[in-house]
């Protein structure tokens, strides 16, 4: 990662920047914003949203606004899932694709009664923007509303208590994938149950102005479940131990959905979309390979790229690894060869010339007990 000055400069604020500083968060540069990986500790952080309550700022990410006649029809085209079943105030897992089936991003489309909103990968926005824009016809009105957004994921078992106590919406009542908008803390906001935890959550949508506001409430509400800031670190250690796919480890422009285990989200009889041809033909041929969960033996952590053997033959490579505090083991993901996917197979990872041995896990690799 480039750290000239010139860049340094760029580098984007979300609006609780100053609060992570306040709080001796370890920020990081992450996909153009300073962003906090830490605060207390990984480990301590994951741990406290499996067992109570946490909180993450995920205001990078992006939101798109799709309007007009054509927005229903547009959406279809560019997406794998089927937008014609969302009932209003639904929202869905989706990925945009390339016509050779790659992924251009992962997204989540939310159906208001008026529009259709797009939340997108931070390092992708103008990409998937771009993209976007190339295929809208004249009566589909695109707007990026990322800077309009903050968004705040409250993730884990006392979730919902927490924010019931600051909004008059009934929480109980928005079932998984489902939002409501109304106000928390008094501020106009959407609240969708989602997350990328595994826990019980949602995600909390607002203008920027009333972060701090909504932030020190949250923390207010959940002080007796001793609710915490939460960090990028425990995200990703959290979404692993799920299997959830990360843009740019375990998915990019080079896998198709089939490939990624993402066949859920692959609506090939919905009509035509951009990249259903290449799916199609995969599916009919036999997937190559498949994105499988592994557990090591032993302390060993498999990175990113590390190449995956059988019997000394390079079967593939690890796309994103990890120490599960849930698990207490190393734990990853990665591509392997379809007829080497099932659980249970061994396998080895060279870490850098040394090799550990692991073998395929059944996923996910957490459950929650509630």
């Amino acid at each position: 990662m480039s750290h000239d000055i010139t860049q340094t400069t760029n580098i984007k604020k979300t609006a609780l920047y100053g609060i992570h500083a306040s709080l001796g968060a370890k920020l990081v540069e992450f996909a153009g914003f300073w962003m906090p990986v830490q605060y207390r500790g990984i480990i301590d952080e994951h741990r406290r949203v499996r067992s109570s309550a946490g909180v993450f700022d995920v205001s990078h990410m992006g939101e798109f606004e799709i309007r007009g006649k054509g927005a229903l029809e547009f959406l279809q085209r560019m997406t794998i899932n089927d937008i014609s079943k969302l009932a209003e105030y639904q929202a869905h897992y989706s990925a945009i694709c390339y016509p050779d089936g790659g992924i251009v991003d992962d997204v989540i489309v939310y159906r208001w009664p008026d529009h259709y909103m797009m939340v997108v990968n931070a390092s992708n926005i103008e990409k998937d923007f771009a993209w976007l824009s190339q295929h809208a016809t004249s009566d589909v009105g695109l707007v990026d509303r990322s800077d309009d957004y903050s968004l705040l994921a409250v993730q884990g078992r006392n979730a919902q208590a927490t924010l019931q106590k600051i909004t008059k919406l009934d929480l109980a009542g928005i079932k998984y994938y489902w939002f409501a908008s109304g106000e928390i803390a008094g501020a106009p906001a959407f609240i969708s149950r989602t997350g990328y935890t595994g826990e019980d959550g949602f995600e909390v949508g607002f203008a920027p102005e009333h972060s701090e506001k909504i932030w020190r409430a949250i923390f207010e509400a959940g002080e007796e479940f001793g609710i915490e800031p939460i960090g990028l670190g425990a995200r990703d250690t959290l979404r692993l131990e799920m299997k959830y796919c990360l843009y740019g480890n375990d998915i990019d422009q080079t896998t198709n959905p089939f490939e990624a285990g993402l066949g859920w989200i692959t609506k090939l009889d919905k009509g035509d979309f951009i990249g259903r041809e290449a799916m199609a033909k995969m599916k009919a041929a036999g997937i190559p390979r498949k994105l499988v969960g592994f557990e090591m033996e032993g302390k060993s952590i498999a990175r990113h790229g590390y190449p995956i053997l059988q019997d000394g033959a390079h079967i593939g490579r690890v796309t994103s690894g990890t120490f599960s505090p849930s698990l207490e083991k190393s734990i990853g993901l990665g591509y392997v060869a379809s007829e080497k996917a099932a659980v249970g197979t061994e396998l080895t990872i060279d870490i850098r010339g040394r090799v550990a041995k692991a073998k395929v896990a059944k996923t996910p690799f957490y459950q929650r007990p509630y």
